[in-house]
């Protein structure tokens, strides 16, 4: 049995380590409640550039965005994956970074010859990059709000891509914010753009383009690509936050019952000790 003062070692170790994952569980709380009022603050602008996107591909006009066409083939696959910065949040990451892989053996299986991956966060360029994958392009130290100036160059590589022809599909892999509690790990067709993600109307519009219909659609459909991958990125913040509060919350409460159970090993040690000494005393005393 350890001595006493080893285990008051132990106890005020495992005592740090609960204040530094309480300050963390504070941290991550106040975090999540302002990332939870940015991804609501992002849905009326993504709702309405959706409804106006849905509407021009329903309209009349002889240009067709390349955005909106669909292709047959499955050959070559854009892969965005959206991930943390830092650990400490569960297994948040572990399960986006499953269903990223998983979705890329089901394509290899069917044929798909090409997968080119593109990592926001850094915990998601780690794991492509000990996968052996082909990055096309990244961005980490995105901090604690999103800045779509920051996406852009990145995404940017995959839209350019697509457009050219090299690309047959895009898909997006983020965590999608449910409640505090919950959040699950989704993969989303992001090119080419399909009716039932924009939310078509089914039936067709006419407009008057100014200056062109091509300059026109050109811009609001990136637009609205862009608008969908930073919405993407904000439900994961929302998730990440959520995660690690809920992560720390469960390490103080298992350093709480680690402590209890040291102090009740210290007790039992320390009675021991005392007896023994009493013993000691009693029998000295009738030795004499």
């Amino acid at each position: 049995m350890a001595s006493g003062k080893e285990i008051r070692t132990k106890i005020k170790s495992v005592q740090n380590t609960r204040k530094i994952t309480k300050a963390m569980e504070m941290v991550a709380a106040s975090k999540m409640r302002r990332a939870q009022e940015r991804m609501r603050h992002a849905r009326p602008y993504g709702e309405k550039i959706r409804t106006l996107a849905a509407n021009l591909s329903y309209a009349y006009t002889e240009y067709r965005h390349p955005f909106l066409i669909k292709k047959d083939r499955l050959e070559r696959v854009g892969l965005i994956v959206v991930t943390t910065d830092k650990g400490l949040a569960g297994g948040l990451n572990t399960n986006v970074l499953r269903v990223a892989l998983n979705s890329m053996k089901e394509w290899e299986a069917k044929g798909v010859r090409e997968i080119r991956v593109t990592a926001i966060g850094n915990k998601g360029l780690g794991f492509m990059q000990r996968l052996g994958a082909k990055l096309v392009s990244h961005v980490t130290g995105l901090g604690d709000v999103p800045r779509l100036e920051k996406l852009i160059g990145a995404v940017k590589v995959m839209l350019d891509a697509f457009q050219a022809g090299e690309l047959d599909r895009v898909f997006i892999v983020y965590t999608r914010f449910i409640n505090t509690m919950k959040q699950e790990p989704v993969l989303e067709q992001l090119l080419p753009l399909t009716g039932e993600r924009m939310g078509a109307p089914g039936y067709s519009w006419d407009y008057i383009y100014e200056p062109d219909a091509r300059a026109v659609i050109d811009e609001l459909l990136r637009r609205y690509v862009e608008a969908l991958v930073y919405q993407a990125l904000a439900e994961n913040m929302a998730s990440e936050q959520s995660a690690r509060m809920v992560a720390m919350k469960a390490a103080s409460d298992n350093a709480k019952n680690v402590i209890d159970e040291l102090q009740l090993v210290y007790n039992k040690t320390r009675q021991a000790a005392i007896t023994k000494e009493l013993s000691e005393i009693v029998g000295g005393a009738a030795a004499v």
